[in-house]
């Protein structure tokens, strides 16, 4: 058996050697290694070895098999590795695939048109937190405890810090707020950012939005004032023929107050569009940050971006805006 079990091995290794694909591979496998393979067919011939032999016969057993499974999983690797060095090669010379070109999202560009006609205009940008505390997001804000717009259901809270609980701020009017308190008039700032209320999404509402939110704060600022600088702004960005009008309302922050609507362009077509709110500074804002109302006035106002963006390009629902759908996006 001893001599068998030499002639088995040299065998098996002159055929696995031969053996140039994966089918032959596992031809071979199946031939020795598998249940009904060479190898176990010589395992029920120990019984009949001799006492004596039986243990020399069984190393011997058991060095054919090792020698025979690590020679399979050497050849199997070689024959992989060949496989992948043959594999397609690469025409260097060959020109490559062209990739779409990439740009920027329709809002961000909506942003950066905001920011550079104001800034024509004398405005500075300017930029504060998105999460803010009652103090700046209300209080400031000529907003009473207890008023219905710091309800719960109205309002992204967070939490409570030194007192004063914390939230998602719910207009960018909380800009002006830090920025009067850092600096002193004459001020004249835009700030562009992020907005959230818990809005259930459809067509034209979204939990997460963005403002525009401008300031100017100086001796004698008036309505005429206001009025002069959103209609540049309408004129620069739609087109000469565009046209704004105000409509009276109410707002905690300024008195008096206006709804904004601008004539613009859609689908060929000169419309009115709401797009937001504006009004004179009211003088309890400029007490809260120590400045005289006496002394000084100023206006604000606040767009929505989405709104401007949805007009101008003829979009209908705000939530494709965040769906990040590039066969959509691609349009703009």
């Amino acid at each position: 058996m001893l001599a068998d079990l030499d002639d088995l091995q040299s065998t098996a290794l002159a055929e696995l050697a031969a053996a140039t694909d994966a089918a032959s591979l596992e031809a071979w496998r199946i031939a020795y290694l598998g249940s009904k393979g060479r190898l176990k067919a010589m395992m029920p011939r120990l019984k009949d070895v001799s006492k004596e032999e039986k243990p020399a016969v069984g190393k011997r057993l058991n060095e054919v098999k090792v020698a025979l499974e690590s020679g399979f999983e050497a050849r199997q690797a070689e024959l992989e590795g060949g496989a992948a060095a043959a594999g397609p090669q690469v025409d260097v010379t060959q020109p490559g695939a062209v990739l779409p070109e990439g740009r920027r999202h329709v809002l961000s560009r909506t942003i950066d048109e905001i920011v550079e006609i104001f800034g024509r205009m004398g405005f500075t940008t300017a930029a504060g937190p998105e999460v803010e505390d009652e103090w700046h997001n209300f209080t400031a804000l000529n907003i009473p405890a207890g008023h219905p717009a710091r309800d719960p259901i109205d309002n992204f809270y967070m939490g409570e810090q030194e007192g004063s609980r914390t939230l998602l701020r719910t207009q960018t009017s909380t800009v002006q707020i830090r920025t009067l308190e850092a600096t002193k008039p004459p001020v004249r700032i835009i700030a562009c950012g992020r907005v959230y209320r818990p809005d259930t999404h459809d067509a034209t509402h979204y939990s997460m939005f963005h403002q525009v939110e401008g300031l100017c704060v100086d001796r004698g600022i008036t309505m005429v004032d206001l009025k002069t600088t959103l209609f540049q702004f309408a004129r620069a960005y739609f087109g000469p023929e565009a046209e704004v009008r105000m409509r009276p309302s109410f707002f905690p922050f300024t008195e008096p107050s206006a709804e904004v609507d601008m004539k613009m362009r859609i689908k060929g077509e000169w419309q009115w569009v709401e797009i937001g709110g504006c009004g004179m500074v009211d003088p309890n804002v400029l007490q809260a940050v120590d400045i005289d109302p006496e002394e000084f006035t100023g206006f604000a106002f606040g767009l929505g971006i989405e709104r401007i963006a949805m007009r101008k390009y003829g979009i209908s629902d705000i939530r494709w805006l965040f769906e990040n759908d590039v066969r959509f996006l691609g349009q703009f």
